[in-house]
């Protein structure tokens, strides 16, 4: 079985050696695939001094992930990574080994809670869900040191399955810089997100537990974010009375007796 996700070429400008990252990792996670890191341990040893990585890749294994992140993070060398589609997922983590991260501007970058299979009893259950539990903790410590973002925020957005433009991924910290740009991310513009990044005299922070300011949401956008069956009705009664237009008539006595004087 051929599960080979990577490729090495030769620049010949730099004579630098680049692999090129494309496709999933390790797609057939659970089916006897784990020997796929060791063939790429032994090619990586082959090479010599510094090396780029060009990633295009969903994600897949976060395990063979997490293998050729140590690789990377060990190669004797300087190591330049470049997101020139996507790194999402397990990618991602792969991403954050380079010791210089760039991104095209077209690129983007996912980061998501890891997700597995899983069956049998409760207590198989169980322990699944405190495995999920520690790989996301082991995922956060990549984003960590990368990004210096706290555990917390880190957690959050892995919670709402973040995609992350260019400019987001440098504002965050989780790239260094935006290909073809002249500036790294000290000296980038930063961008404006009232979400995130700015304060807001309607936004509270609250320490997460790192000692951080964890920013919550407007209270006018969850207001208008929220349902309510009351005020629901309300506005439907409203609406209602509106363009309600009284009757106007023979009074029901009156056209009672007129009736009663048709029947004589």
């Amino acid at each position: 079985m051929n599960n080979k996700f990577w490729n090495w070429v030769k620049n010949e400008e730099t004579n630098e050696s680049e692999l090129i990252f494309n496709g999933p990792i390790s797609e057939d996670t659970w089916f006897g695939d784990e020997i796929t890191p060791a063939l790429f341990r032994n090619e990586l040893s082959k090479i010599s001094g510094d090396l780029t990585v060009w990633i295009n890749s969903p994600g897949g294994d976060v395990f063979a992930a997490s293998q050729i992140y140590t690789m990377l993070r060990n190669h004797k060398g300087k190591v330049t990574v470049k997101i020139d589609g996507i790194a999402a997922s397990a990618a991602s983590v792969v991403a954050m080994a380079g010791d210089e991260t760039l991104i095209t501007p077209t690129g983007m970058l996912m980061i998501h809670n890891p997700a597995t299979i899983a069956m049998g009893n409760k207590s198989d259950m169980e322990q699944a869900i405190r495995l999920l539990d520690e790989v996301k903790e082991s995922i956060i410590n990549a984003y960590e040191e990368k990004s210096h973002q706290s555990r917390a925020r880190i957690a959050h957005m892995m919670d709402e399955e973040t995609w992350l433009n260019a400019k987001k991924a440098l504002s965050m910290g989780l790239v260094d810089g935006i290909l073809f740009k002249d500036y790294a991310a000290d000296d980038s513009p930063a961008e404006e997100d009232t979400d995130e990044n700015t304060p807001d005299e309607d936004e509270s922070e609250e320490p997460d537990e790192d000692g951080g300011k964890f920013k919550r949401r407007k209270t006018d956008d969850i207001a208008a974010m929220s349902y309510s069956a009351a005020s629901a009705m309300d506005k439907l009664m409203k609406k209602i009375s509106a363009s309600y237009t009284p009757v106007t008539g023979t009074p029901i006595d009156q056209l009672d007796k007129r009736l009663s004087l048709l029947k004589h």
